[in-house]
This record gives structure tokens, C-alpha cells and sequence, in this order.
């Protein structure tokens, strides 16, 4: 069953308001949200995500709520990964935590336009070239490989460093903030702030995280609401997000191998589904492939949530035996 068109552009229209009104929300009273407060967006932006669902289940059908749950948790868990990169830019930077809100407002409205954009591009592509799925597939694998063996989030800040160099080197730039403004004056001469390369290397942070999660969301589902509803939402409290993990972003030590995890099984899917829809020459005279696997909706939301709780329990679990080793071993010492 479609889903109305009625229903996809009002829900996108509020889902963008809400979106807007919330980093509004920033502007407005900047601070440093507390845990407390933290939490409960987060809590707010996941049970609203829940209902959506629901409400795709009774005006759609099971496949498009499975399909949607499966691409938020995807994007979502994505998103979290993002966060370490952010972390790190912030503390390269030296930003003043209460300025860091501002510096996570710039970045979501990045991603959003980065991912619409992404979005579209890969509608054209899937309706026009069906057999993009390999490389699509090909991709993800090799994202996922990347992820394990390489520290990604290492040379993530690599990378940025060499933008700062490259600025630095063609344009005067201040040595410390002035509130949240990309410009300030000293001695009488207007002179840019260290805020605008916070805001460039969020962006570039964005646009490599955009190319590696709109493959994996297209692995999922082909329809470009579902593709688009899932990035809003998994982009929804992810500022507040930041500030509730904080520090036990470090301690989710094997959350990149559940999402290296997720990515690679997408790419497999892709792959697979890309023979059932793609004819082969060299295969009985030119004809789909009908022994390759279908994996189901049901198969690939199962997949993406046991990596989850696998990844987040495993880290959880060996944060606390470092917790207890360093008491007894610091006895031992004595």
C-alpha cells in the first residue's frame, strides 16, 4: 500500500518545523543544557520517532514501518559515530563548551541540506541505473572495513588539521573567540575568528558522513520519503544527544564495529538484491539471478538492533572491568 502524498508533505513540513524550532530554541536561550534536560529531548525525539512508525504502520502498511524503524536505528547509530568527530573537533579547537551548541546548530543544518541533496542524487541514480546497487554495495563493504581496521576518527582530525594549515596560510585568522561570532575586531581591523574553521571542518565532517550513510539508508528502503523521514529523525536531538554522552562517547569503545557491522551486512543486501533485479548476461543467456538470498525487512531490523545492543552492552561491560581493575591494581601497589 503507498503511502498518501497528502501524508508525506504535511509530515515533512512539521517534521522540519519541529527541526527548525528546536535549534531556534538555541539562539534564543543559549546554555549548557543539563543532563536532566538532555535526556528527556533525546526521550522526547525517540518516542516521536516510535509514533511516526506507528502511524506508517496504520496508513501503510508493516513494510513501510520496518522499513522506516530500520533506516532511523541505521542513521541514528551513524549519527552517534559522528559524535566522535565532533568531540574531537571541538577539543582540537579549544571551542568553550558553551559555544558548542551554536558550532552543533551550524552542523545539523549542514548534514540536512548535505543529505537532501544526497538524497535526491540517489533517487535519480536508483530509478535510471539499477545496477548502482553494486557499487553502492561495494561501498558500504568497504566503508565498513575502513571503520575496523583503520582509526577513522584519528584521521578525521587529520584531515582538519590540514584545513587549518591551508587557512591559515591564505587568510588572517584571530587566535581566540569572541562569543560565537565569525568576526571580531582588533586593533581597529576586522579579523576572522577561529569559529569559522570550527564551522568548515564540521562541514567537511558532514559531507564525508553523508556520502557513507545515504548508500546504507537506499540498502533499506528505495522509497525517498522513508530515506528522508529517517535522516530528520535520526538528526532530531542529536545536539541534546551530545551533551548526554559526553564523556561515555569513549567508553562505547565497540560501537564502530557494530555499525562496520550494520554497513557491511547493508552492502551484502545490496549486493544481493542488485542480482535479483539486474539481468546478467553471462548468466542463462541474460536472466536475474533467483538463487541469490532476499533478506527481508524483519531480517535486516533484527541485524541492525543485535549489533546495537551487542556493540553498546560489549562497551558497557568492559568499561566496567577497567573500572574494577584500576582500584586493585592501584592497592597492589601500594
Amino acid at each position: 500500500m503507498d503511502i498518501p502524498v497528502a501524508f508525506e508533505v504535511g509530515a515533512l513540513i512539521v517534521l522540519v518545523l519541529i527541526l527548525i524550532g528546536d535549534l531556534l530554541l538555541i539562539l534564543k536561550r543559549p546554555h549548557i543544557p543539563s543532563t536532566r534536560e538532555s535526556a528527556l529531548w533525546v526521550g522526547f525525539y525517540v518516542t516521536l520517532a516510535l509514533i511516526f512508525a506507528a502511524v506508517l504502520w496504520m496508513i501503510g502498511d508493516p513494510d513501510h514501518a520496518v522499513e522506516f524503524v530500520s533506516g532511523w536505528l541505521t542513521e541514528y547509530s551513524l549519527s552517534i559515530d559522528n559524535l566522535f568527530v565532533f568531540v574531537l573537533i571541538m577539543t582540537q579547537f579549544s571551542v568553550p563548551r558553551k559555544y558548542q551548541q551554536e558550532v552543533l546548530m551550524v552542523g545539523i543544518i549542514i548534514a540536512l541540506i548535505l543529505r537532501a541533496a544526497f538524497i535526491l542524487v540517489g533517487a535519480a541514480l536508483i530509478e535510471n541505473f539499477s545496477w548502482i546497487f553494486y557499487i553502492f554495495g561495494a561501498f558500504l563493504v568497504y566503508t565498513a572495513a575502513r571503520q575496523v581496521f583503520e582509526n577513522e576518527h584519528q584521521e578525521d582530525a587529520k584531515k582538519e588539521t590540514f584545513l587549518v594549515r591551508l587557512l591559515r596560510r591564505f587568510i588572517p585568522i584571530h587566535d581566540t573567540y569572541d562569543g560565537a561570532k565569525l568576526t571580531t575586531v582588533v586593533n581597529g581591523k576586522k579579523i576572522l575568528t577561529p569559529m569559522l574553521i570550527v564551522f568548515l571542518s564540521i562541514g567537511v565532517t558532514d559531507l564525508i558522513f553523508a556520502i557513507d550513510s545515504i548508500p546504507a539508508i537506499f540498502g533499506i528502503t528505495q522509497d525517498p520519503f522513508i530515506v528522508f523521514a529517517a535522516n530528520l529523525f535520526a538528526l532530531m536531538g542529536l545536539r541534546q544527544l551530545y551533551f548526554l554522552l559526553g564523556d561515555l562517547l569513549d567508553r562505547l569503545q565497540y560501537l564502530k564495529y557494530g555499525v562496520a557491522f550494520i554497513l557491511a551486512f547493508i552492502g551484502a543486501k545490496l549486493f544481493f538484491h542488485a542480482l535479483h533485479v539486474n539481468e546478467l548476461p553471462f548468466i542463462n543467456g541474460g536472466e536475474h539471478v533467483e538463487w541469490a538470498p532476499e533478506i527481508s525487512n524483519w531480517t535486516s531490523l533484527g541485524v541492525i538492533v543485535a549489533s546495537i545492543v551487542v556493540a553498546t552492552g560489549a562497551s558497557l561491560i568492559a568499561t566496567a572491568v577497567r573500572k574494577k581493575k584500576v582500584p586493585s591494581e592501584e592497592i597492589s601497589e601500594n
